[in-house]
């Protein structure tokens, strides 16, 4: 061997040193992750509408007003939104969506959060167990599951940020490109949809058994207009927030309204009354049933899926236990030949779980209708005639920065 051959051999064995067998790598990346750990968990309530009356107190015209039975507070529904910001000691922050307002603030900084500083935030359905399960003895359902979807929606999205992958990758792909959007309101922006060429309508409608007789004719009469408006070739679903609340006052309405080809009426009783639901899946053939969106965990799923409650299932990511959550009662449905159809599932927290499950038709407005604040905005679907599109961005795909959720949290 010559002397520049044997040169080029001590080259090329020095570099070949350089080189790594999977395994080695396997083991760097493992010993990289193990020493993954959470630094810092801070939630802060938010605003997501530009509307001048939030935070005022509510006016009543007598003890006896319906609107008393409809007040729900700061800590529930969206004027409870809450987004909870994981950071860890490699520099990778999360953002999750959650809800309960300042009660689940509360809730994170004086509970959860001890169980999340220093572990590692890849071991996701380790801490969501643990969590979960601390909270027995008051938690279970309510405001504590809706602040631990934030914290899980959190670490899915560091997750997501350090794997450098969309969520819906993480959860397995999507069974579609994109997927239909439905828009919800009230029956006056109706054409704030069509000119979206949105082509799925859900309409709030407020009138109830308090109402009485008055508010059946006025019902009627407001979907029937609403379906000469949007034409026979649309989609509609009523959304009810459970004010009928009477099997037979809704069994009722659904005859009333058979004509009008209802795809869903939703929510028209009380949550808790299971029973109640049952019936209604069981006696009303002429529309769906959908239910859930006020239940929580796998746990409140799996009852209203043995006692047959709902024929669409319709649980929200930032309030039934996070993704974590979400993917198991998703994976229900599909057992069950059930539809599954996220409450506001055109966050962007709601749609991996929309674009993956086969089961899911379309996904529910958030943000491209209503008027949104920035850090709605921030976390709103890229909207694209009619339909909603997956984020390619790591994590969730918001656009969300630790600055922007202060500007908008309330104190």
């Amino acid at each position: 061997m010559n002397r520049r051959n044997f040169l080029q051999g001590l080259a090329l064995a020095g570099s070949a040193s350089l080189v790594k067998s999977p395994n080695d790598l396997n083991a760097q990346s493992r010993a990289a992750e193990s020493k993954l750990k959470i630094v810092s968990v801070d939630a802060y309530p938010v605003k997501l509408w530009e509307r001048s009356d939030q935070g005022t107190l509510p006016e009543f015209t007598s003890d006896y007003d319906p609107k008393r039975w409809r007040y729900t507070g700061p800590f529930a529904q969206l004027a409870g939104a809450i987004v909870v910001v994981i950071k860890t000691n490699t520099g990778i922050t999360g953002f999750g969506m959650g809800g309960g307002g300042k009660v689940g603030c509360e809730i994170i900084q004086g509970h959860l959060r001890h169980l999340l500083i220093g572990t590692n935030p890849l071991n996701i359905e380790l801490l969501w167990d643990q969590m979960y399960t601390s909270s027995n003895f008051y938690g279970r359902r309510g405001v504590f599951v809706m602040a631990l979807s934030g914290v899980d929606n959190a670490l899915w999205d560091l997750f997501g940020k350090h794997a450098d992958q969309p969520v819906y990758r993480l959860l397995g792909g999507t069974t579609k490109e994109r997927i239909p959007v439905y828009h919800t309101g009230v029956p006056a922006a109706v054409q704030t949809g069509l000119d979206l060429n949105i082509r799925h309508f859900k309409v709030v409608i407020w009138d109830g058994l308090a109402e009485g007789e008055e508010g059946k004719r006025r019902t009627v009469k407001t979907l029937q207009e609403f379906r000469e408006k949007v034409g026979v070739d649309r989609t509609i679903m009523i959304e009810c927030v459970a004010g009928w609340d009477d099997v037979d006052y809704t069994i009722d309405m659904a005859n009333r309204l058979k004509d009008l080809n209802l795809y869903w009426i939703e929510e028209p009783l009380s949550p808790d009354n299971i029973l109640g639901y049952g019936r209604l899946v069981k006696e009303i053939d002429s529309t769906r049933i959908a239910n859930g969106e006020h239940e929580y965990t796998r746990f409140g799923f799996a009852e209203l899926i043995r006692h047959n409650a709902a024929d669409v299932l319709q649980p929200d990511v930032t309030w039934c236990g996070g993704v974590t959550s979400l993917r198991k009662i998703s994976a229900m449905a599909a057992v069950h030949g059930l539809e599954f159809t996220p409450h506001r599932g055109g966050s962007l927290y709601g749609l991996p779980l929309c674009l993956s499950s086969s089961q899911c038709n379309w996904a529910e407005s958030f943000g491209t209708t209503d008027s949104g604040t920035e850090l709605m905005n921030a976390m709103s679907a890229t909207f694209e005639n009619g339909y909603y599109l997956p984020s390619e961005k790591p994590g969730f795909g918001t656009s969300l920065t630790e600055d922007l959720v202060k500007e908008y949290s309330i104190s």
